[in-house]
């Protein structure tokens, strides 16, 4: 197989697992604890994974952040050696696991509920019965999948999927909260997206 009938390949197998990610109230409801817990309360959105999941988790961060919700990206081993004080009371959990069973993650529940019990989570995984999804106030599952990975192993696949939920997200709150072209301007100062958004 060339390089472009596996590219094909690829692009149908994502392109139809993004199709099939289960579409639930439970979007609505995340996206209202978002707009709660940061624009009500003046709380923060703090994501965590561990491994791809958590590049996945920084990414969704820093996209909040350039929307107008102001997010941190916490490191789940940090967190054990002292990161975990940036947690407020008013600040809400968005945790990502695709086997939600991944020790760093499961442990950052424990420790964020002995600091603050009443912290909402929302958690990111593909796997709706794990511990994780049900230690969660509300769970975002991705639909069953494999990898594109040949060995279905590396994190492919499900990643791109955890992307599109944070998509889901982003998009959705800046449309709840009134998020204008001119509020976007203000957070971009340089670059092209700075540029076009203050030209158009």
């Amino acid at each position: 197989m060339n390089v472009q009938e596996s590219m094909r390949l690829i692009l149908q197998a994502e392109s139809e697992a993004i199709k099939q990610i289960p579409v639930s109230d439970a979007y609505d409801r995340a996206v209202e604890a978002i707009i709660e817990h940061v624009h009500k309360r003046h709380g923060k959105l703090v994501t965590s994974g561990m491994g791809k999941a958590g590049q996945i988790a920084m990414n969704i961060a820093t996209t909040f952040c350039s929307t107008g919700t102001p997010a941190v990206n916490l490191h789940p081993s940090e967190a054990q050696h002292g990161d975990l004080g940036v947690l407020q009371p008013d600040d809400i959990l968005l945790l990502i696991s695709n086997s939600g069973k991944t020790r760093e993650i499961l442990e950052l529940v424990t420790l964020a509920r002995n600091l603050y019990p009443q912290i909402p989570i929302i958690v990111i995984t593909g796997n709706g019965e794990s511990v994780l999804a049900n230690q969660a106030d509300i769970a975002l599952v991705t639909a069953p999948a494999p990898e594109v990975c040949p060995f279905g192993l590396t994190p492919t696949t499900s990643t791109t999927m955890m992307t599109v939920i944070g998509d889901v997200l982003v998009v959705n709150v800046m449309n709840n909260t009134g998020f204008t072209r001119a509020d976007y301007a203000k957070r971009h100062h340089g670059g092209y997206l700075g540029q076009k958004s203050r030209n158009e």
